[in-house]
């Protein structure tokens, strides 16, 4: 029997039960970092899902994801960035709240920047909304601007369920394949956050593809075409004009239980991955200066001591 809680039983945002860092006080903090410094930054988007699911869907898929990883590691989770950037055929789709590409990556390397000053320089980006050409520059961002020790990782749930989130000819669990608001994503949102999704309101909708197939790959990056999703232009319909539902697909078909497998095997990687930062640098201990950087040593040195202990802090490296 599985250790993970499907369906989840609610979050915990409000909660100081040691999992957000938004509900720490100080004296915690210091606390938590003698002991697991690793934090998690769930990265989502405020976006239509259409009649059966929240504006949030993708950001709870990121929370109820990390809250789980944090009870069974130690670690600790960001409170959420709420919103995300998008691709160009989501515009002008109401009820979703669009940022800038170039607006979300250095927003995202400045809060890299407050944790790693904080003493979280362990992190991993938890992202459930399909931006991933933005936050891959962010953390290149922050490696040039402050080069700094550090481990900044970012992963998908799609990267990691792969099959899981197949249809059933391919292996998977699903009729339809991944696309938006759909069975699968609706699957994991019943299995996530039950009691924010309206199944009996779930809709059915048919995507809008402006190319032949076997060129542009689906949301979860499979298929048989080359061409990522995120790397075409002209490839789909507008989604306010072709699917002003909100879904993508047929959210009708959703069951809890097509999602629990891709759930299971999402969570025991991200738990892996913790213990596995954890193990090769303990709390406290960073992959060596002469490896990651050619700054100034003792101007390393003195940012890592941080501020509070007699160093400094790390805006100082490029204010």
């Amino acid at each position: 029997m599985s250790k993970w809680e499907i369906p989840a039983k609610g979050g915990n945002m409000e909660v100081n039960n040691g999992i957000y860092y938004q509900n720490m006080t100080n004296i915690d903090v210091a606390e938590r970092l003698k002991k697991n410094d690793v934090i998690l930054i769930p990265v989502g988007s405020t976006e239509n899902h259409g009649p059966s699911a929240p504006y949030g869907e993708d950001t709870y898929l990121d929370l109820r994801l990390c809250e789980q990883v944090a009870k069974a590691t130690g670690c600790t989770v960001a409170q959420p960035v709420w919103y995300g950037s998008h691709p160009y055929h989501h515009l002008g789709m109401p009820g979703t709240i669009m940022i800038p590409e170039e607006i979300l990556a250095d927003y995202l390397c400045y809060i890299f920047a407050g944790f790693w000053n904080t003493g979280f320089r362990k992190m991993i980006v938890v992202n459930g909304h399909g931006q991933d050409y933005v936050i891959p520059t962010a953390i290149h961002k922050f490696g040039k601007k402050f080069q700094v020790p550090g481990i900044i990782l970012y992963v998908h749930f799609w990267n990691v369920a792969k099959e899981e989130l197949e249809i059933k000819a391919n292996g998977g669990p699903y009729e339809t394949p991944f696309i938006h608001a759909d069975e699968v994503e609706q699957s994991w949102s019943l299995a996530l956050f039950p009691e924010l999704c309206k199944q009996e309101n779930a809709v059915k909708t048919e995507p809008s593809p402006m190319l032949p197939p076997g060129h542009i790959n689906n949301s979860a990056e499979t298929g048989s075409g080359p061409i990522k999703w995120y790397n075409a232009f002209g490839s789909v319909g507008m989604e306010c004009i072709c699917t002003p539902e909100g879904v993508i697909g047929n959210a009708s078909l959703a069951d809890m239980e097509k999602a629990r497998k891709g759930i299971e095997k999402t969570l025991d990687y991200l738990e892996k991955l913790v213990n596995d930062i954890l193990a090769k640098y303990p709390a406290g201990e960073l992959p060596p200066i002469d490896k990651v950087t050619q700054r100034n040593h003792e101007d390393i040195e003195a940012v890592i001591k941080g501020p509070a202990n007699g160093g400094r802090h790390i805006y100082t490296l490029t204010y």
